[in-house]
């Protein structure tokens, strides 16, 4: 099972920029279903009202960093849509595939647009957004890469971002094997689930992490089904 004392560095299946467009389609369909089943898309949509809920703007322009199959974002449109929200989203992510499958399940979608960037490449000027979305994303990168794009994330984001990502438990570890082998189709999505957890974080680490950026204030709840969900917001000039 592994050592949960420290975050693994292990490569996930999916990350492999060669994978079949098709196979890749499904394993990212089954990483939806877990995240349905688990309320993961919920708790960021409640942590984007918490950004918003004492804003008055015409719209809000959301980015998704790592945006995927894009199931996020059209979560995140039906959301606004149904609260009369006016809402600007744009999903980036680094694999052509994954926004190809993006754009086909979002024809009925146009507050979306996807891009193809890295986005620590980008100037704060050349994308900017309101809210900056993390979900299920910082868990593929290393420690010493983590800083980077936090600050990053916060010279993008004029009202915050929120980092919505997996707890590094045995626990954790355990359940997903059980939640796997009944809801899950795909084994680079049963194998990776595991990867992704063992690369996963403590909270003492996304705090030590917060530091980095003492110009934002730092929410950082544990959530059902493991996760942790942190919100960091803009402080206002005094």
């Amino acid at each position: 099972m592994g050592d949960f004392s420290k975050r693994s560095t292990e490569t996930e299946l999916m990350d492999d920029l060669s994978l079949n467009q098709t196979h890749l389609e499904k394993v990212l369909l089954d990483i939806d279903k877990a995240n349905r089943f688990l309320n993961g898309n919920k708790l960021t949509i409640q942590a984007i009202h918490h950004l918003i809920r004492n804003k008055n703007l015409e719209s809000y322009t959301i980015l998704d960093m790592g945006c995927g199959n894009g199931e996020m974002l059209r979560t995140v449109v039906l959301w606004g849509r149904k609260h009369s929200i006016k809402l600007k989203c744009i999903g980036v992510d680094l694999n052509e595939k994954s926004l190809a499958i993006a754009r086909e399940q979002s024809l009925d979608f146009p507050e979306i647009r996807y891009l193809k960037q890295d986005i620590l490449e980008l100037q704060p000027d050349e994308l900017p957004c309101d809210i900056l979305l993390c979900t299920l994303t910082m868990h593929h990168f290393r420690n010493e890469q983590i800083p980077q794009f936090l600050t990053q994330f916060s010279k993008l984001s004029r009202i915050g971002f929120i980092i919505n990502d997996l707890e590094r438990s045995t626990w954790a570890y355990q359940l997903f094997k059980l939640f796997s082998a009944i809801f899950m189709q795909t084994d680079i999505a049963k194998k990776d689930g595991l990867t992704s957890i063992q690369s996963a974080f403590r909270k003492d680490e996304l705090i030590a992490f917060s530091k980095n950026l003492p110009k934002m204030q730092h929410f950082i709840h544990w959530k059902w089904a493991f996760r942790y969900v942190w919100v960091a917001q803009q402080k206002r000039p005094n």
